[in-house]
């Protein structure tokens, strides 16, 4: 039987799903895997109100997936090298899932 993980470990994974799992905190890490991006072009992008993307960057921020730079009058947001690899593994379970669903939905349709 395999040895379960310690629990501060399953916490922090679960944490990591957690911050995953919301529509707008995923779309922030696509918007910063292409560049760098100020508070106001990704509100701009998403179309949510201030306080709410507040939020979602410190849930972020608090998962070290991105990070924000302070330029002039502006923070900058960044994706972390943890931020990247994550927005990675996310790719490419999505590729291997429709990947093994498209044959199922061709046969289906035969």
């Amino acid at each position: 039987m395999a040895q379960l993980p310690e629990p501060e470990l399953i916490r922090t994974e679960s944490r990591l799903f957690h911050t995953l799992s919301d529509p707008i905190r995923l779309s922030i890490l696509y918007l910063l895997q292409a560049q760098p991006l100020c508070v106001s072009v990704i509100k701009e992008v998403l179309h949510v109100p201030d306080s709410k993307l507040s939020y979602h960057l410190s849930v972020l921020q608090s998962m070290e997936l991105i990070r924000g730079e302070r330029q002039a009058n502006w923070i900058v947001y960044h994706e972390t090298s943890l931020g990247q690899r994550i927005v990675g593994l996310v790719q490419d379970l999505s590729r291997t899932e429709r990947e093994h669903a498209a044959p199922e939905s061709s046969s289906a349709n035969s």
